[in-house]
């Protein structure tokens, strides 16, 4: 049995700690033999025995020159000893042994003279066999350098987890001498980097034997304080030949270019996604106030966490947009929008959203817009929260919810400042930098090209809609035996103004015109076209022509109006014979309600569009039918029954099912079919009229009085 003791020195006495087989002694197998003056053997170990193959009973008390050497070389072998024994130095070197079984081997011997304390001479020899010892000292050779210069960290921790070996690069790599390291454990060395997670893994290793490799970290050196590094570490156990666990390896490759690199590749493309994504969610619809929460809104899912859009007030009155006021620095902006990432105070302390604010010179918006250039506030103090909040107490609410970092970019678009982009980062720990301002300006100028669009547009839209309203009737005309109630209702925003237009025209004799039209097409070209035929029907009518004669000469009016198309309803009421007569241009038919039967669509022959020149000759046709009190006639354009979703022949049963509600005066029956029929989003504009008869006193007058051409 081989006992095997390692001896550690400590705080207190030396101990003895009990070791297994397996180290390097044990793998050299170094065998001892003792000779005295005479060359005999007088001490044998079982190394000896297992080199050599002689049992110590075989082999003490011979001569060692006789037993192992062979007899061409015994004379060199007593001059060897001789002078070993006479003090001329040890002798080291290969030499040939006689194995029991016959055999030759090469033998690495180490041979020196003892001496006991009665002045006894001895001869000691120390041997292994020279091939274990060449494979030993060549794995040294390679190890040792490989190890040394060695372009990456390698290290060796026992099983403490403390360093017992290290080379050069990780001592570049954690910028510390293997002096501050050898000895130590990761957490007691490298205090500045998460040490808790590596010990953790070293340990797992230890106890698995499952290697961990590429294990990715980040940190700040010593000998590199205000540079981020990055580091690949592989653990593996160690074990030595009998399998005897010894600790645990560390190699270590210092990543930080490669994953710079990375991390900025994946930057860039977040970054490019960002703008991508703002190409098709800015500027959806030309709505001013939903293109600015829609840029708010992409900002903070990436860049901020609250963001604000602010645009002076100029803008939004459809004019270029103004400067401040130069003797002031002021300027009057409206806050459009703001967003946050999470729940924050801050959203309370900004501009309160559609409300104009007098900014004063000082603020930093303020200066944005000024200067046209993008202000960036990388570390927010006590003095910038006064220059970014709007008082003193939004400036708290900043400081409490741990604002430290601010931007502003100007919203300019052809050349003009619009506004301003207002950024705050709270719970992202990275203050704004130079990358950021130009990402934050890329974003800026995509959607201020969008607001300035929805500026005018909206401009546009406002002119168009104060147009129409102007050339449309405003309090609905006395008409002898009708009650009459008309409705107009523009299309969302979005799809702009339409052309759609009513009247309700006294004529000679008591009778009345009654009109409804729809001009193809959005925007004021549709509204000024729809002035110009309801000016040429007014003037039409005034003639006492029969419907169908209108609607011909109308057709030609619009032929010379530049490709003009329009549909067309008209219809004339004579009291005195409860007469009325109707013509369509192809236009929706009108409703007739006569009491105490239900509504129905009148069956009309529907003529062709206003501006087509009558297609080769086809004619308008007129239609008469009678009507009595109670009675009501509906005229309406395509904008109140068609929508994209739904069948015209659905639609129109509803306007036939909501018309038969009882009791609904013509002003109560036209709130009811425009708020059941119209959605919100609605793309068309809406002209709606009801007329209800009312009794009227007869007159000796049968036929109708009129001036000029007659039917």
């Amino acid at each position: 049995m081989v006992v095997s003791e390692t001896f550690r020195a400590g705080p207190g006495p030396v101990k003895a700690v009990p070791s297994e087989p397996g180290g390097l002694l044990d793998v050299l197998s170094v065998a001892a033999v003792v000779l005295d003056t005479e060359g005999r053997i007088t001490l044998w170990s079982p190394q000896a025995q297992e080199l050599f193959g002689w049992s110590a009973e075989e082999a003490l008390g011979r001569r060692a020159a006789g037993l192992l050497v062979a007899e061409e070389y015994v004379d060199l072998v007593l001059q060897l000893f001789a002078k070993v024994m006479a003090g001329g130095g040890a002798w080291a070197g290969v030499f040939p042994v006689r194995h029991k079984d016959g055999s030759t081997r090469l033998v690495e011997f180490r041979n020196m003279r003892l001496q006991d304390e009665h002045g006894g001479v001895y001869a000691l020899g120390i041997a292994c066999d020279e091939a274990v010892l060449r494979d030993v000292e060549r794995d040294l050779a390679l190890s040792v350098p490989l190890v040394a210069q060695s372009p990456l960290g390698l290290a060796v921790l026992d099983r403490d987890l403390r360093y017992v070996l290290v080379n050069p690069t990780l001592e570049r790599i954690n910028g510390l001498p293997a002096g501050e390291l050898l000895g130590r454990t990761p957490g007691e060395a490298l205090p500045f980097l998460d040490t808790e997670v590596i010990e953790a893994a070293m340990r797992r290793v230890l106890d698995t034997g499952v290697p961990l490799l590429d294990q990715y970290g980040t940190g700040h050196t010593p000998a590199d304080p205000d540079r981020e590094h990055a580091w690949s570490g592989s653990y593996y156990r160690l074990e030595d030949p009998r399998g005897r666990v010894i600790g645990v390896a560390l190699v270590v490759v210092d990543v930080t270019d490669s994953y710079r690199a990375a991390r900025e590749a994946a930057e860039a493309r977040r970054r490019l996604d960002l703008i991508a994504r703002a190409s098709v969610t800015i500027g959806t619809t030309l709505d001013l106030e939903r293109t600015a929460r829609e840029l708010a809104h992409l900002i903070v899912a990436d860049l901020a966490d609250f963001a604000s859009v602010d645009v002076l007030d100029s803008v939004l009155e459809g004019s270029a947009a103004t400067a401040p006021d130069p003797r002031t620095g002021q300027a009057l902006f409206m806050a459009l929008a703001v967003a946050a990432a999470h729940e924050t105070a801050i959203v309370r302390a900004a501009d309160p959203v559609g409300e104009r604010t007098t900014y004063p010179a000082e603020r930093l918006v303020t200066r944005c817009v000024q200067t046209g250039r993008p202000v960036l506030v990388a570390h927010v103090t006590g003095a910038d929260r006064a220059r970014i909040a709007r008082d003193e107490a939004a400036a708290e609410i900043l400081a409490r919810e741990g604002a430290h970092s601010y931007l502003a970019v100007p919203l300019t678009a052809r050349g003009q400042v619009l506004g301003a982009l207002g950024l705050l980062r709270i719970r992202n720990p990275l203050p704004f930098d130079q990358d950021d301002v130009t990402l934050a300006g890329e974003l800026a100028t995509r959607a201020a090209i969008a607001i300035d669009n929805a500026r005018w547009y909206q401009h546009a839209t406002d002119t168009a809609l104060t147009l129409q309203r102007h050339l449309l009737p405003h309090p609905p005309p006395r008409s002898a035996g009708l009650e009459i109630a008309y409705r107009y209702q523009p299309a969302a925003a979005a799809s702009g103004i339409g052309g759609d237009w009513f009247d309700a025209i006294p004529q000679h004799g008591e009778r009345t015109a009654l009109v409804v039209g729809d001009v193809m097409g959005h925007g004021v070209h549709a509204a000024a076209t729809m002035g110009q035929l309801r000016m040429a029907t007014r003037t039409l009518a005034d003639l006492g022509l029969d419907p169908a004669r209108v609607l011909r000469h109308l057709d030609h009016i619009t032929a010379e109006l530049d490709g003009t198309i329009a549909t067309c309803v008209y219809a004339t009421w004579d009291p005195h014979r409860s007469r009325c007569r109707v013509a369509l241009a192809g236009h929706p038919p009108p409703v007739v309600i006569r009491s105490g039967r239900a509504p129905e669509l009148l069956a009309l022959h529907a003529g062709v569009p206003l501006g087509t020149g009558g297609l080769g000759g086809t004619h308008f046709e007129n239609a008469s039918l009678d009507l009595f009190p109670g009675d009501r006639l509906v005229l309406y354009t395509d904008g109140l029954v068609e929508t994209r979703d739904d069948a015209l022949d659905d639609r129109l049963g509803l306007l036939l099912g909501l018309l038969a509600e009882p009791g609904l005066s013509p002003e109560a029956a036209c709130d009811r079919l425009l708020t059941a029929l119209r959605h919100p989003d609605a793309a068309d504009d809406v002209a709606l009229v009801i007329a209800r008869v009312r009794p009227h006193p007869p007159t000796a007058e049968a036929g109708p009085g009129r001036r000029g051409g007659g039917e």
